[in-house]
């Protein structure tokens, strides 16, 4: 199941446990290198676990966190099984970047005017 916005929230709300997921997958080195090779084209365990120095079952977790936050989605053709990169969930980091920078640039801003207010009253 891909976590995604929906449900009961105000459209393009999007939970804080789907949120953490996305962080989650994107805080680890591995898996951002993963979703960039995969941004190119989807691939194979083997062809992504071949470049690291890793066991199997560890390069498989990195990619169950990635399946689980929705950023990637994987389907079995026999025994292969192939990645893909799911590019919209991608907008759940992006969204809720722009929200904190949207909030912090009015913080800032309210901040910059007191300030100002505060250096004409000294110079009366």
């Amino acid at each position: 199941m891909v976590p995604q916005a929906g449900g009961t929230k105000p459209q393009g709300e999007v939970s804080p446990a789907v949120i953490d997921g996305v962080f989650r997958a994107l805080s680890d080195p591995t898996r951002r290198d993963v979703l960039g090779r995969l941004s190119a084209r989807a691939a194979s365990v083997s062809d992504l676990a071949e470049l690291y120095d890793m066991a199997l079952p560890s390069f498989v977790e990195h990619l169950k966190v990635l399946e689980r936050s929705g950023l990637v989605r994987s389907h079995k053709a026999g025994r292969v099984r192939t990645y893909e990169l799911v590019p919209e969930q991608m907008r759940v980091a992006e969204n809720w970047l722009a929200r904190q920078r949207s909030l912090w640039e009015r913080r800032l801003d309210q901040l910059d005017s007191y300030l100002m207010k505060m250096k004409q009253e000294t110079l009366k």
